[in-house]
């Protein structure tokens, strides 16, 4: 997940975020956040680092997008917090909305995520990975405000 506040925006909304890359992750994602049963993510400081983005604060809102980069969502922040990989629990993993039941599981999903040649494209390095040691963005939200399908 990025914030990307250089990139447009729709007029009177705040600036965009992307859950993962335009695709079905993408899709799944969104529908979760909608549905409700997404309200935590996780991203890596590295990712931050890479866009010069500030990390997320209590408060802070941003335009959830679709694939097509259509706005759909107003999220605002309520947590968010910096922590070593190893210390994701539980609770945060089943937060995340997509069916996690352990943090084992949980894990593999997003190792498998951000070590994909898409990830380290983004990320520049090529040979990035992950450790227990991996400095994670954890970020609660909540849905602010749905917003109205444009077709």
């Amino acid at each position: 997940m990025a914030d990307d506040p250089d990139q447009h925006r729709e007029p009177g909304l705040p600036p965009k975020v992307e859950f993962a890359f335009p695709g079905p992750l993408r899709d799944r994602l969104v529908a979760a956040i909608l549905d409700g049963s997404k309200t935590a993510t996780t991203g890596l400081l590295a990712e931050y680092e890479q866009d010069g983005e500030p990390l997320p604060s209590v408060g802070r809102r941003s335009t959830v997008v679709d694939s097509e980069g259509r706005p759909v969502a107003i999220i605002e922040v309520t947590d968010a917090r910096v922590v070593p990989l190893d210390e994701v629990d539980i609770a945060h993993a089943r937060d995340e909305g997509e069916g996690h039941t352990t943090v084992e599981k949980w894990r593999s999903d997003h190792e498998e995520f951000w070590h994909s040649e898409e990830m380290r494209e983004a990320l520049g390095n090529p040979h990035f990975t992950v450790h227990d040691t991996t400095p994670v963005v954890l970020e609660r939200f909540r849905v602010a405000a749905r917003l109205p399908d444009p077709s």
